[in-house]
């Protein structure tokens, strides 16, 4: 099974270079990743709230690539930053979104992650088809490397937020030329109205999804229980099997024939001692 958790990479490491100062190295993300009981998982590469390139020598890039090849069985992906709004209608915030986008997408390829995972944001007015064109718009003019694919991760759907819909996800896929694909984050796809908390339930919406977006579109899986129910729209993650989709859910999600040999990445959060380590090992636990 491909499943691990968010991982940071803050923590300073010394170059072989003198002349170059301590800096937060990316290869800190493999060692914990390890640590927790992961084989795969996801990374910011610089903080998600505020405008910032990440800065990656290319000596922590070999290293961090060279690890990865030995140590884990899955791939990363890169999480891009908070403030990214696909689908806007103002220039000054597409502009600096797409620059964002662009640093992921070549530290991505620096790094050999094959992913870049992003929210559609919000169309503040534009309205949902606007929101999508301006979306694609900004994905069409951006310089993809050849190995990195973009992925449209689903939404918890509050607000002029594009992506809690099913709809929403195809629309995107329709309206660019670049290949994209599709990251399922089950607690924003269970509070934005899809049932994920019984196997009949899980089946009936990954049939709807088939139905709608196309299973051969879905790479990548944000494995999260929700703090709150079905339709709600409330982004709030909980402890594997200990929220709204339970462990019912849970299982049925990890053992479903179309989605279990996809890789899962766990957000969820640190409560009553339970971390990402108990969060992995549970999830192995529910494994068939």
């Amino acid at each position: 099974m491909q499943v691990g958790a968010h991982v940071s990479i803050s923590g300073s490491r010394v170059s072989s270079d003198e002349e170059t100062p301590p800096y937060d190295d990316i290869r800190n993300a493999v060692s914990r990743q390890l640590a927790f009981g992961g084989n795969c998982g996801q990374i910011f590469t610089t903080s998600p709230q505020v405008w910032a390139e990440p800065e990656i020598s290319d000596e922590a890039a070999a290293g961090f690539r060279e690890e990865t090849d030995t140590q884990l069985e899955g791939p990363w992906v890169i999480h891009s930053a908070y403030l990214v709004n696909l689908c806007t209608p103002k220039d000054d915030l597409r502009a600096k979104s797409m620059a964002s986008m662009q640093a992921e997408l070549d530290a991505a390829e620096a790094l050999g992650v094959p992913y870049v995972n992003v929210h559609l944001g919000a169309h503040t007015g534009a309205g949902v088809e606007g929101g999508l064109e301006n979306a694609a718009s900004v994905i069409d003019d951006l310089e993809v490397p050849d190995d990195v694919t973009i992925l449209i991760e689903s939404d918890a759907g509050s607000g002029t937020k594009l992506g809690g819909e099913f709809e929403h996800l195809a629309g995107i896929i329709e309206r660019t030329d670049e290949d994209i694909g599709i990251c399922i984050d089950t607690a924003h796809t269970l509070v934005a109205g899809n049932d994920l908390t019984t196997p009949e339930a899980v089946d009936e919406t990954v049939e709807r999804f088939d139905d709608v977006v196309g299973l051969e579109y879905l790479e990548y899986i944000h494995l999260n229980d929700s703090k709150h129910d079905v339709g709600t729209h409330k982004d709030e993650h909980a402890l594997i099997g200990e929220g709204y989709i339970g462990e019912d859910g849970i299982a049925a999600i990890i053992n479903h024939p179309e989605l279990r040999d996809l890789p899962y990445a766990l957000e969820t959060p640190t409560e009553n001692g339970k971390g990402f380590a108990w969060n992995i090992a549970k999830v192995k636990e529910l494994r068939e």
